[in-house]
């Protein structure tokens, strides 16, 4: 068997080679962004806090609602929720900035809260204050982390250091 190859099947093999060479660059370079870390609340477990200075974010509340007799998961979510603040917040506590509550639903004098948040059952609200008013949220994710007691943190702390810094999204 002849191992020489014809100048022909050399420029084809050449430029085959080539081909390969100019797909794997433009292959690297597409993927090139996604190696950039993430610093959502799914990376904020870090130290560092963001910037409020310039937040126009005057009082952020944290609350857990409840029912009289609340399940398992519902005490795990308020302990978790109300650590992450006592840990994470206890300055903004102290101001009163963020305040954090267990709110029976069921009960006659918490009917304001519930209608003012829209709560129908079980959940964590979270409240800001600012420049343009109050807006609420529902974060409904929290409930997914609760086998991870210090995911959970994470994922809160990450929010609320969000908030506070005025970003709502």
């Amino acid at each position: 068997m002849n191992q020489r190859q014809t100048p022909a099947a050399s420029s084809r093999w050449m430029a085959f080679c080539g081909g390969i060479l100019a797909v794997l660059l433009v292959a690297a370079l597409l993927t090139a962004g996604c190696s950039e870390t993430r610093s959502g609340p799914e990376n904020a477990g870090g130290t560092d806090r963001l910037p409020a200075a310039n937040s126009s974010v005057s009082r952020i509340e944290v609350f857990h609602f409840h029912p009289a007799h609340p399940c398992t998961s519902c005490i795990v979510l308020g302990n978790y929720a109300e650590e992450t603040v006592s840990t994470y917040f206890a300055d903004e506590l102290a101001s009163g900035k963020m305040v954090f509550a267990h709110i029976d639903g069921q009960l006659p004098e918490n009917r304001e809260l519930v209608e003012k948040y829209g709560v129908t059952g079980s959940s964590l609200w979270i409240g800001v204050y600012d420049a343009n008013g109050f807006h609420k949220e529902e974060n409904i994710n929290v409930w997914y982390r609760l086998n991870d007691k210090q995911g959970f943190m994470r994922y809160l702390k990450g929010i609320l250091e969000k908030r506070l810094a005025g970003d709502l999204s």
